[in-house]
């Protein structure tokens, strides 16, 4: 089990907090629902309870098909997600400026 994320501990750890955190850093790419369940450590059947919601809600899309499996990836067009994006990364930045005050830090989302 991976360490718990800025945004974890601020949010809470729950299985949709996870999703949305996998999907928060790593955005760009696109995934089956096996490969997510597995990166966000969530149960596969889990995932299915809540699934149908992030894509209604356009939290994320489906990218393509391989095979029988339909790949998502986090909706980045969508102003919610643009929003959670940036403040994903505002934390995890102002976390790595508490711990080495002397560096600068700069993130482009």
């Amino acid at each position: 089990m991976r360490g718990k994320s800025i945004f974890l501990s601020i949010v809470g750890d729950s299985p949709k907090a996870r999703v949305l955190d996998f999907l928060l850093m790593f955005p760009k790419f696109d995934y089956s629902l096996t490969e997510i369940a597995r990166n966000a450590e969530v149960g596969y059947t889990t995932l299915q309870m809540f699934w149908e919601d992030f894509v209604k809600n356009k939290i994320v899309i489906q990218t393509r098909n391989i095979g029988k499996a339909k790949l998502f990836k986090l909706n980045e067009d969508n102003p919610v997600v643009k929003e959670l994006l940036s403040w994903s990364w505002n934390l995890t930045k102002r976390a790595i400026s508490r711990k080495y005050p002397t560096q600068k830090i700069k993130v482009k989302v």
